[in-house]
């Protein structure tokens, strides 16, 4: 199932979305929901970020090329752990809006990345049961500041402003325990990213195992998984496309 919110006529509604029409749901996924009789084409309808969560935990370099050309090799630091950071649901945005560039910007970058979506409140998961917690998976952009992430890593400050977290287009239900999923991401129609989720350091089930033994997970929560290499400054007027294998196209423009 591709799970879809959307907006028409002022009222906010989840619903499935079947090639290129949706079905209205009443209710929430994350709660219970029933479908209505009520169909709309896709050019009836806003599509809005996929879920609102009450936050997003983000892995740092969870690919050893991105590591190596954020100038890591070998991300040594990274230890025996994930590194992660949080975002907050502030900075979430749907396919469609545009990213806010900040006016103390300099140095912005795109990272596309695959991201869960948490079904239930989830605390001390296990790596081998991490689907049992799991709603479904999605696109994310993870827009960063570098200048104000500095060699430090200040990680919220650079990554938290408003729009900085482009969620979508859908959540899929349908996955498997070890998603292979190629990752791309486009600016201005040049392809900028393109990896595989295969090539991650630490696996979804060690990512949500680590972080929710620090952590309670909510419904509706966002876990963002890392980036591949590539990832590349954008700039005011620049069009960014995330796409992700079964996931669809995530489409941001910078103002």
């Amino acid at each position: 199932m591709k799970i879809v919110r959307a907006k028409h006529q002022n009222e906010i509604f989840y619903g499935e979305l079947i090639d290129d029409k949706v079905v209205r749901y009443e209710g929430s996924p994350l709660v219970v929901w029933e479908s209505t009789e009520e169909i709309y084409e896709l050019d009836e309808i806003e599509l809005l970020a996929p879920v609102l969560p009450s936050k997003v935990v983000a892995v740092a370099k969870n690919y050893a090329k991105h590591a190596e050309e954020m100038g890591l090799p070998g991300y040594e630091y990274q230890a025996d752990n994930p590194v992660f950071f949080i975002k907050p649901s502030t900075s979430v945005i749907g396919t469609g809006q545009n990213i806010i560039y900040p006016k103390i910007g300099q140095h912005v970058d795109h990272e596309a990345e695959l991201a869960l979506v948490i079904s239930k409140v989830s605390k001390n998961i296990s790596r081998e049961n991490w689907t049992e917690h799991v709603l479904g998976l999605t696109a994310a952009n993870d827009l960063s500041e570098r200048v104000l992430q500095g060699k430090t890593g200040h990680f919220t400050r650079a990554k938290g402003f408003d729009t900085f977290c482009p969620l979508g287009p859908f959540i899929q239900t349908e996955f498997t325990n070890n998603p292979e999923l190629n990752i791309k991401a486009f600016v201005n129609g040049e392809l900028k990213q393109d990896g595989n989720s295969r090539d991650m350091i630490y696996s979804i089930g060690e990512i949500l195992e680590f972080v929710t033994s620090i952590m309670t997970l909510l419904p509706g929560d966002v876990v963002m998984t890392g980036t591949p290499e590539g990832v590349s400054q954008v700039k005011p007027g620049d069009e960014i496309k995330i796409e992700i294998e079964t996931l669809g196209t995530l489409i941001n423009s910078v103002e």
